[in-house]
């Protein structure tokens, strides 16, 4: 069978453009784009009227365990293999990673107080110690230094269990924006927030305080006004 010249030429042509694709695609060839994918996890509902120090007590609640095997379920769904697990080490937090630990056995909980809750500087905070809040601010520069750092090699995904202003401080420095806007920013217990870190170094914010994955009756938003809910049977009334 002849083989006409003019579709040899476009044969060897087309082959010439779509070789090198494919080797830049299959085997991580000049120009491959990794993605470190961070799953930060709000702490579960803990015990608020606890007078120990969150370090040693303040543990979670039966709502806050509730609330954590919810985001452990939800992170389940997600079709990706998780690559670490870390957590602050203050009680509640330390208790929350421990309950997703559970759905995710083959990660070693690794816990850095790096990570632990404090308040930076913030525009609509009036009444603040500014020598802690900016101690609280250069330690959370050198945390989000060293987690949010663009992948070397491989995809990455990690989960880090911590705290509400440190999360929202996070998400800030993620948009590029003022600092101090942190606390215009609402935060659930147990809500889900995922930032996308590519190898080229820039970041993108793919969800905030996201709790789909929990029913509306569970949801806490720890607060001057919040009302602690307990997983209990009500006391029938005499």
């Amino acid at each position: 069978m002849k083989i006409k010249k003019g579709f040899c030429l476009s044969l060897a042509i087309f082959m010439l453009i779509l070789v090198p694709r494919s080797f830049a695609s299959a085997g991580g060839g000049k120009g491959k784009k990794w993605v470190r994918t961070l799953y930060l996890i709000r702490h579960g509902e803990y015990h608020l009227e606890d007078k120990r120090s969150p370090f040693v007590g303040k543990g979670l609640v039966p709502l806050g365990i509730a609330q954590a095997r919810l985001v452990a379920s939800r992170l389940r769904t997600y079709p990706v293999r998780f690559t670490s697990l870390y957590s602050s080490t203050m009680t509640r937090a330390v208790e929350t990673a421990l309950v997703i630990n559970q759905e995710f056995p083959y990660l070693k909980l690794k816990k850095d107080y790096i990570l632990s809750e404090c308040t930076p500087p913030a525009w609509r905070l009036k009444k603040i110690d500014m020598k802690k809040a900016m101690k609280c601010k250069a330690r959370l520069e050198r945390a989000f230094k060293k987690y949010f750092v663009p992948p070397r090699s491989g995809n990455k995904n990690d989960i880090i269990v911590f705290h509400g202003n440190v999360i929202r401080y996070f998400v800030t420095k993620v948009l590029g924006v003022d600092t101090k806007a942190w606390l215009g920013m609402n935060i659930y217990n147990c809500s889900l927030t995922i930032v996308r870190i590519y190898s080229d170094g820039h970041m993108k914010l793919v969800s905030y305080n996201d709790v789909g994955h929990i029913p509306p009756n569970m949801q806490t938003e720890p607060g001057p006004e919040e009302k602690l809910k307990l997983l209990k049977v009500p006391v029938l009334d005499k």
